[in-house]
């Protein structure tokens, strides 16, 4: 997919306080944040081989759900969902800690990897998904929250609980709060070229891939 001459890309600033406008044109050049950080860089390391990095984002008015995204929601009908202004609770650092259990590489230290300490409102406004079974949290994904889009920033859930495919539901969460609120965009993150770990990211209606040449076009692997 990629047909333009290759440059390499490696990029990074810190911002403590962006408006959603603001956040909307650098997500649009292919930047991601984490907490303050941000950062874009178009080749990646995945196991032995360096990959090309393709961000992500899904052009929203041609969004339709698949049997299986149909079957995902289907199946977690019985948990509650809460989206609200990202507060993170000992619980959710626990869930975190468990989460991180299924890597085998690059294993983060703590949620604040990914979150500032005012993660609601730094660098911008930002959100939380908290999908409860009865008392018990089972999944949390974070996002922020631009004016025509919204970033997926980072997404967990309960290692025991694969068979429910918590991930996949709470991007459903956020993709249903994007469209409720009239944004153009949702920002799923980065993917390799490739078969990865990240392939998921992949399997959504209306994916279209940024180029690295200022132009986003339809994804087709």
């Amino acid at each position: 997919m990629f047909k333009h001459d290759f440059r390499y890309i490696n990029e990074e600033f810190y911002g403590e306080k962006l408006h959603p406008a603001q956040l909307d044109a650098v997500w649009a050049q292919g930047w991601r944040h984490f907490g303050t950080h941000f950062f874009r860089y178009n080749l990646g390391f995945y196991q032995a081989d360096i990959r090309r990095v393709i961000p992500l984002r899904i052009r929203l008015a041609d969004f339709t759900l698949s049997k299986s995204q149909r079957r995902v929601l289907r199946k977690n009908y019985d948990l509650q969902t809460i989206i609200r202004p990202i507060e993170i609770t000992t619980e959710a650092k626990n869930l975190f800690d468990r989460h991180k259990r299924r890597f085998k590489e690059g294993v983060p230290d703590s949620v604040f990897d990914f979150l500032s300490r005012d993660a609601a409102n730094i660098p911008g406004e930002a959100k939380e998904v908290c999908v409860y079974e009865g008392e018990t949290l089972l999944a949390a994904s974070f996002f922020a929250v631009g004016e025509q889009a919204i970033s997926a920033i980072y997404g967990m859930f309960e290692p025991r609980e694969t068979s429910r495919s918590l991930g996949i539901f709470t991007m459903l969460k956020e993709i249903e709060f994007a469209i409720a609120r009239g944004r153009q965009f949702y920002y799923q993150g980065y993917c390799y070229e490739g078969e990865s770990f990240y392939d998921y990211k992949k399997r959504f209606a209306g994916i279209e891939a940024f180029d690295w040449n200022d132009k986003w076009q339809k994804f087709e692997e």
